[in-house]
């Protein structure tokens, strides 16, 4: 097929697939549903403003860069030729990230990385110093114990403090 086609050319693609049958739905209608293509990618990016917009290394990146200029945020062997389980590791990543949102709400300065090492599962978060120590030594204990009892494997909690969120830079 050519790389444009003329009004008259696609008239006829249409007049074509129209008699084959393939424009038919099961009621015996035609129907089409034709969109303007869009070929910009919108998604998981920060819009550029005024320049007092403050992001992180991760917001900074564009998703194409995953894999070249910024790692991947889950990493397990799950997506190797021969591998199974790669929708189960895809929740379980989701729940983990819910559930740490949600024991440590408004403490997280940036998304939190999940690695797969064997059988132990290793969760990586940066957190802002909005609690006392007892109280972020509790919650994190609490939090390997119940992941820990909801896995079946040996849970570990990486964590670092920061005073406020670390700015890349501003857009």
């Amino acid at each position: 097929m050519a790389a444009s086609l003329s009004s008259t050319g696609s008239v006829r693609l249409l007049t074509a697939l129209a008699r084959s049958g393939s424009l038919c739905s099961s009621s015996g209608s035609r129907a089409l549903h034709v969109t303007a293509v869009c070929c910009k990618n919108r998604a998981a990016r920060v819009r550029v403003g005024k320049g007092d917009k403050p992001v992180t290394y991760e917001q900074a990146l564009a998703p194409h860069h995953i894999g070249h200029r910024k790692g991947w945020l889950s990493q397990h062997t799950s997506n190797l030729k021969g591998e199974d389980g790669a929708p189960e590791r895809t929740i379980e990543d989701v729940f983990i990230r819910r559930f740490m949102f949600g024991t440590f709400h408004g403490c997280l300065a940036n998304e939190i990385v999940i690695k797969r090492r064997g059988n132990v599962l290793v969760v990586c978060a940066l957190m802002l110093q909005k609690l006392p120590p007892q109280k972020f030594y509790f919650l994190i204990g609490y939090s390997e114990s119940l992941l820990s009892h909801f896995y079946k494997c040996p849970v570990k909690l990486e964590v670092q403090t920061l005073q406020d969120k670390a700015v890349y830079k501003y857009l």
